[in-house]
């Protein structure tokens, strides 16, 4: 696998048929509450238990929150920050308040990309990190929409010359089908899309893998579970997503 990254997530490594391609920068897309940030999180751990440093770039969450969402699962944000495996670029606070205030890297505004980018690549050099989470790219174009490619195209650029593999996290609506702006399916190498649905009073959670580039990879959606210790994908079963609902197999 020395050209795939292990994704660190049970079952997701059959789904992708060995792996994800190492510097592919793959949109992660789904509505509230699918994982999308949980998946993030579970693949930057995984890099941490591997020697890898990653990086979380946060935009719709404070820092502090951050780290005590991650120690739930146990994935102990503070132990790898101190070991240099782990960097937070704080895009949500601007540096107001104390606790933000002792931050590394922060981005005072995100809608400054240049400046964006600046702060990253300064992360990504420091720490060496070949793991890259940003949640969510949406927040970057979501008041200009019609920069949502070449915004990802951008990124992706810079993410990829620095030898890193990833995840831009695109926030869409609990009732569109799409990936979170206009043209951003083909900006990026990837789409993987996690979807939260109700069928005869339950909710059923299931993952896709729209396209990757470098790889064969499941056509199929696969149902996922939520545990205390993280994501596991079903690679052996399959959702259907009919017009009478869910049918399982």
């Amino acid at each position: 696998m020395s050209d795939r990254v292990d994704v660190g997530i049970p079952g997701m490594n059959e789904i992708l048929h060995g792996g994800l391609p190492i510097r592919n920068i793959v949109l992660l897309s789904g509505g509230p509450g699918t994982g999308k940030s949980i998946f993030g999180q579970q693949f930057l751990y995984a890099g941490f238990k591997l020697g890898e440093a990653g990086i979380l770039v946060t935009l719709e969450e404070h820092p502090v929150q951050l780290r005590i969402n991650m120690d739930r699962f146990g994935w102990e944000p503070k132990k790898f920050e101190q070991e240099g495996k782990f960097a937070i670029v704080d895009a949500f606070t601007s540096g107001i308040g104390e606790s933000a205030k002792r931050e590394r890297y922060v981005v005072k505004d995100p809608d400054d990309i240049p400046s964006f980018l600046d702060v990253l690549k300064q992360a990504i050099i420091d720490i060496n990190a070949k793991r890259i989470v940003i949640d969510s790219i949406s927040t970057l174009y979501m008041t200009k929409p019609m920069m949502a490619r070449s915004t990802i195209m951008l990124i992706k650029k810079v993410l990829a010359g620095l030898g890193c593999t990833g995840f831009l996290i695109s926030q869409v609506s609990v009732t569109d089908r799409g990936f979170g702006g206009p043209g951003v399916e083909h900006a990026a190498d990837g789409i993987i899309r996690l979807d939260l649905d109700e069928y005869e009073g339950e909710l059923k959670r299931s993952i896709i893998v729209w396209k990757m580039r470098g790889t064969s990879h499941s056509m199929r959606r696969h149902p996922f579970d939520i545990t205390s210790k993280g994501i596991i994908v079903h690679p052996n079963k399959v959702i259907k997503l009919t017009a009478r609902g869910i049918i399982e197999g």
